[in-house]
């Protein structure tokens, strides 16, 4: 089986050191699911796996028991050329997301052309239950939606969203905070009118501010419209 072989591979990578590294990373995770692969080695395995054409039997075999096999899975998804067996496979995945890193660096090339596509699951993703579901949506409308296509409707859905799940505050956080630096005059009022909750409002200052592609009289500025 697939499964098996890509197991015993990446046992094969395994790096305790890094493994006991890792696990500090990662609050919402036993150790005991860590192996402890690199990720550039992770990404090497995608492509070789990627093009399989029994690849489908590991895609399936849900959930996996390991991290690494969940990164390994958000990497081959990643590679995927074609737009609708990229979503399929995502929409499959998402549920079993279960870490931050794992939601963070699965990104389909492949949406970059097809961003029409994607702005209708993006819709979905948002209105979902799951916490690492709609961080990913977030994160989505951050890396496709924050320049040539962007427009201000984008945060004002994001700025709706309201959630007692930590990962998905930081992930709004970490929106606005960007935005700011790719589409400041729009995206300041949303603090002047103070548009998020208190924390997630005083986390995206707080990372604005500590970027360098926020001006210091922005930054300035910026600090003033925290809430204290």
């Amino acid at each position: 089986m697939i499964t098996e072989e890509i197991r015993d591979r990446l046992f094969e990578l395994q790096d305790i050191k890094y493994r006991d590294f890792q696990s500090g990373l990662f609050p919402t995770l036993e150790k005991d699911v860590m192996i402890g692969v690199r990720t550039p080695e992770l990404r090497t395995l995608a492509k070789e796996y990627g093009g399989r054409e029994d690849i489908g039997e590991f895609l399936t075999d849900l959930p996996h028991k390991y991290f690494d096999e969940n990164q390994l899975h958000a990497f081959i998804i990643s590679g995927e050329k074609n737009v609708d067996t990229a979503m399929a496979e995502l929409n499959a995945f998402l549920p079993y997301v279960d870490n931050w890193a794992t939601c963070d660096q699965m990104s389909p090339k492949v949406f970059k052309k097809h961003r029409d596509k994607l702005l209708v699951e993006i819709d979905k993703w948002l209105k979902s239950e799951l916490t690492y579901t709609i961080r990913f949506g977030i994160g989505m409308l951050m890396e496709h939606f924050l320049d040539e296509d962007y427009d201000v409707k984008y945060p004002e859905t994001v700025a709706q969203i309201r959630s007692e799940e930590y990962y998905v505050n930081m992930m709004i956080a970490w929106y606005f905070a960007t935005a700011l630096a790719k589409q400041y005059d729009t995206i300041l009022p949303f603090f002047e009118g103070k548009k998020l909750d208190t924390w997630t409002h005083n986390k995206a200052i707080q990372k604005a501010v500590e970027s360098y592609r926020i001006t210091p009289e922005q930054k300035g500025y910026l600090k003033t419209l925290k809430i204290k």
